[in-house]
């Protein structure tokens, strides 16, 4: 179970990778396009998180191929990746549905007030 919030870059970086490999430049368009364009990623700070990510056992290295002369280093997600992100997930979706209630429950409330008088 997650005992801490995971940051947003981190969830989406997960989330990306949760349908299959992926490399880097796929996983940043992917976390923008999951997070409607809230986490947009530059390269360093990627692959910088896809270390830590590795050395907590969240993801794994996936392969490598050479394309167009360059080199794409795959990541994966892990078994262990895939439960923290449905931790999380559910973390998040228990926050929300707790404000949604909240929310319900204020306009309840201020409907039924009786208007405030002005003199």
């Amino acid at each position: 179970m997650t005992t801490t919030e995971m940051r947003e870059p981190t969830f989406f970086v997960l989330a990306s990778l949760a349908d299959g490999r992926k490399h880097g430049y796929g996983i940043i368009k992917d976390a923008a396009e999951l997070s409607d364009g809230r986490v947009s990623l530059k390269v360093g700070t990627l692959y910088a998180a896809l270390e830590r990510l590795q050395s907590e056992g969240l993801v794994a290295a996936a392969g490598d191929e050479i394309v167009a002369g360059r080199l794409r280093r795959y990541f994966e997600l892990t078994e262990s990746g895939a439960a923290s992100l449905a931790d999380e997930s559910e973390r998040q979706a228990l926050n929300a549905q707790r404000a949604r209630a909240r929310l319900s429950s204020r306009a309840i409330r201020v409907a039924g007030s009786p208007q405030a008088v002005t003199p």
